[in-house]
């Protein structure tokens, strides 16, 4: 599915730069939803509120930007409220962010 919404974007125009994000949920968030279906697939907490699983954030991390790279010759990319862990599993270096928030 995303490799597919890559194709449609670089088709039609190419990016400044491009923020990979995930699932999360801020307690707050959590509490004031009514229909909670969603937090069942948050087990991993932050300081940016819950996430989806590490491995599975990293899985679909390394897919999209891997496809930036391999088939668009893009790497202006950047995580959203990741964790300095996940930078380094990516091979990535947060201090040069460059996302759409830190500009």
């Amino acid at each position: 599915m995303y490799t597919k919404l890559l194709e449609d974007i670089f088709s039609s125009f190419r990016p400044e730069r491009i923020t990979l994000g995930s699932l999360r949920g801020l307690q707050s968030t959590i509490n004031g939803c009514s229909d909670k279906s969603w937090t069942q697939y948050l087990s991993e907490r932050s300081n940016w509120g819950k996430k989806i699983a590490f491995g599975t954030r990293l899985q679909m991390y390394e897919t999209v930007s891997e496809a930036l790279r391999r088939k668009h010759n893009y790497a202006r990319i950047a995580l959203c409220k990741e964790t300095v862990r996940m930078w380094d599993a990516l091979g990535m270096d947060y201090t040069k962010i460059k996302c759409n928030c830190v500009w």
